[in-house]
């Protein structure tokens, strides 16, 4: 009889070959610590000083808020190298070889389509209107302006494709956009790119954020149990 041969363990996706180039929301990362601070310190004052119940109930509202706050502010980002986009969402972290991404399509909210027609929303990157707005009527003026800057300090052009505005700071040439809609110009160009590349094959994954829910989920149960038991 035979012996079968042993089967090689199958083969694991090759690890990236480029540098990640990370994308955040410096203002929600701001604004999350400040809550989180300030949950913190209402939370602590709570255990700490509170009598009967209070104490444990305190723990168990910080318990199920501080995973949260943290989900949805700090911890959102995108990642996005010559191979792969990696979102990670609040609850979930989702994997995207190039070759599985349609489209990164920007409307109210920056979202990536994949080829299999699911959507996930780029939280990291959200869309601001205000911001917008503010480099449309940056864009009007250099427009109006007729597009010429004042040039370096020895009177010629800048130098790089460096421009200054009306208030002599400098600015690049091309036209002015809000700093998420240049995010989503960059991880276009890489889709573009890197779409065809053998190194971009490969399925999409989610993962979802257990290290948050589990937590978040105790907290709730935790905080039930103690109000119905008074």
């Amino acid at each position: 009889m035979t012996t079968p041969e042993p089967q090689s363990p199958s083969p694991q996706p090759p690890a990236p070959t480029s540098v990640d180039r990370v994308y955040r929301s410096p203002a929600g990362i701001a604004g999350g610590v400040l809550v989180l601070a300030l949950t913190l310190w209402l939370g602590i004052d709570a255990v700490v000083t509170g009598e009967g119940s209070t104490p444990w109930k305190a723990l168990a509202v910080l318990l199920f808020l501080v995973p949260l706050v943290a989900a949805y502010t700090v911890r959102p980002a995108v990642f996005a190298n010559e191979d792969r986009l990696r979102v990670r969402n609040p609850l979930r972290v989702v994997v995207l070889p190039w070759e599985q991404v349609a489209s990164l399509r920007s409307a109210y909210s920056n979202e990536v389509l994949a080829e299999s027609g699911d959507k996930y929303q780029l939280w990291a990157v959200p869309v601001s209107l205000r911001a917008r707005k503010k480099a449309a009527r940056q864009e009007a003026r250099r427009a109006a302006g007729g597009g010429r800057g004042r040039g370096s300090a020895l009177g010629g052009p800048g130098q790089f494709g460096v421009r200054a505005d009306a208030d002599g700071a400098a600015v690049a040439d091309g036209p002015v956009r809000a700093e998420t809609d240049k995010a989503m110009d960059e991880l276009r160009e890489l889709l573009e790119t890197r779409k065809q590349a053998d190194t971009s094959r490969g399925a999409v994954t989610v993962r979802w954020a257990y290290e948050i829910l589990a937590p978040a989920a105790a907290g709730i149960v935790l905080l039930a149990v103690l109000l119905a038991t008074g």
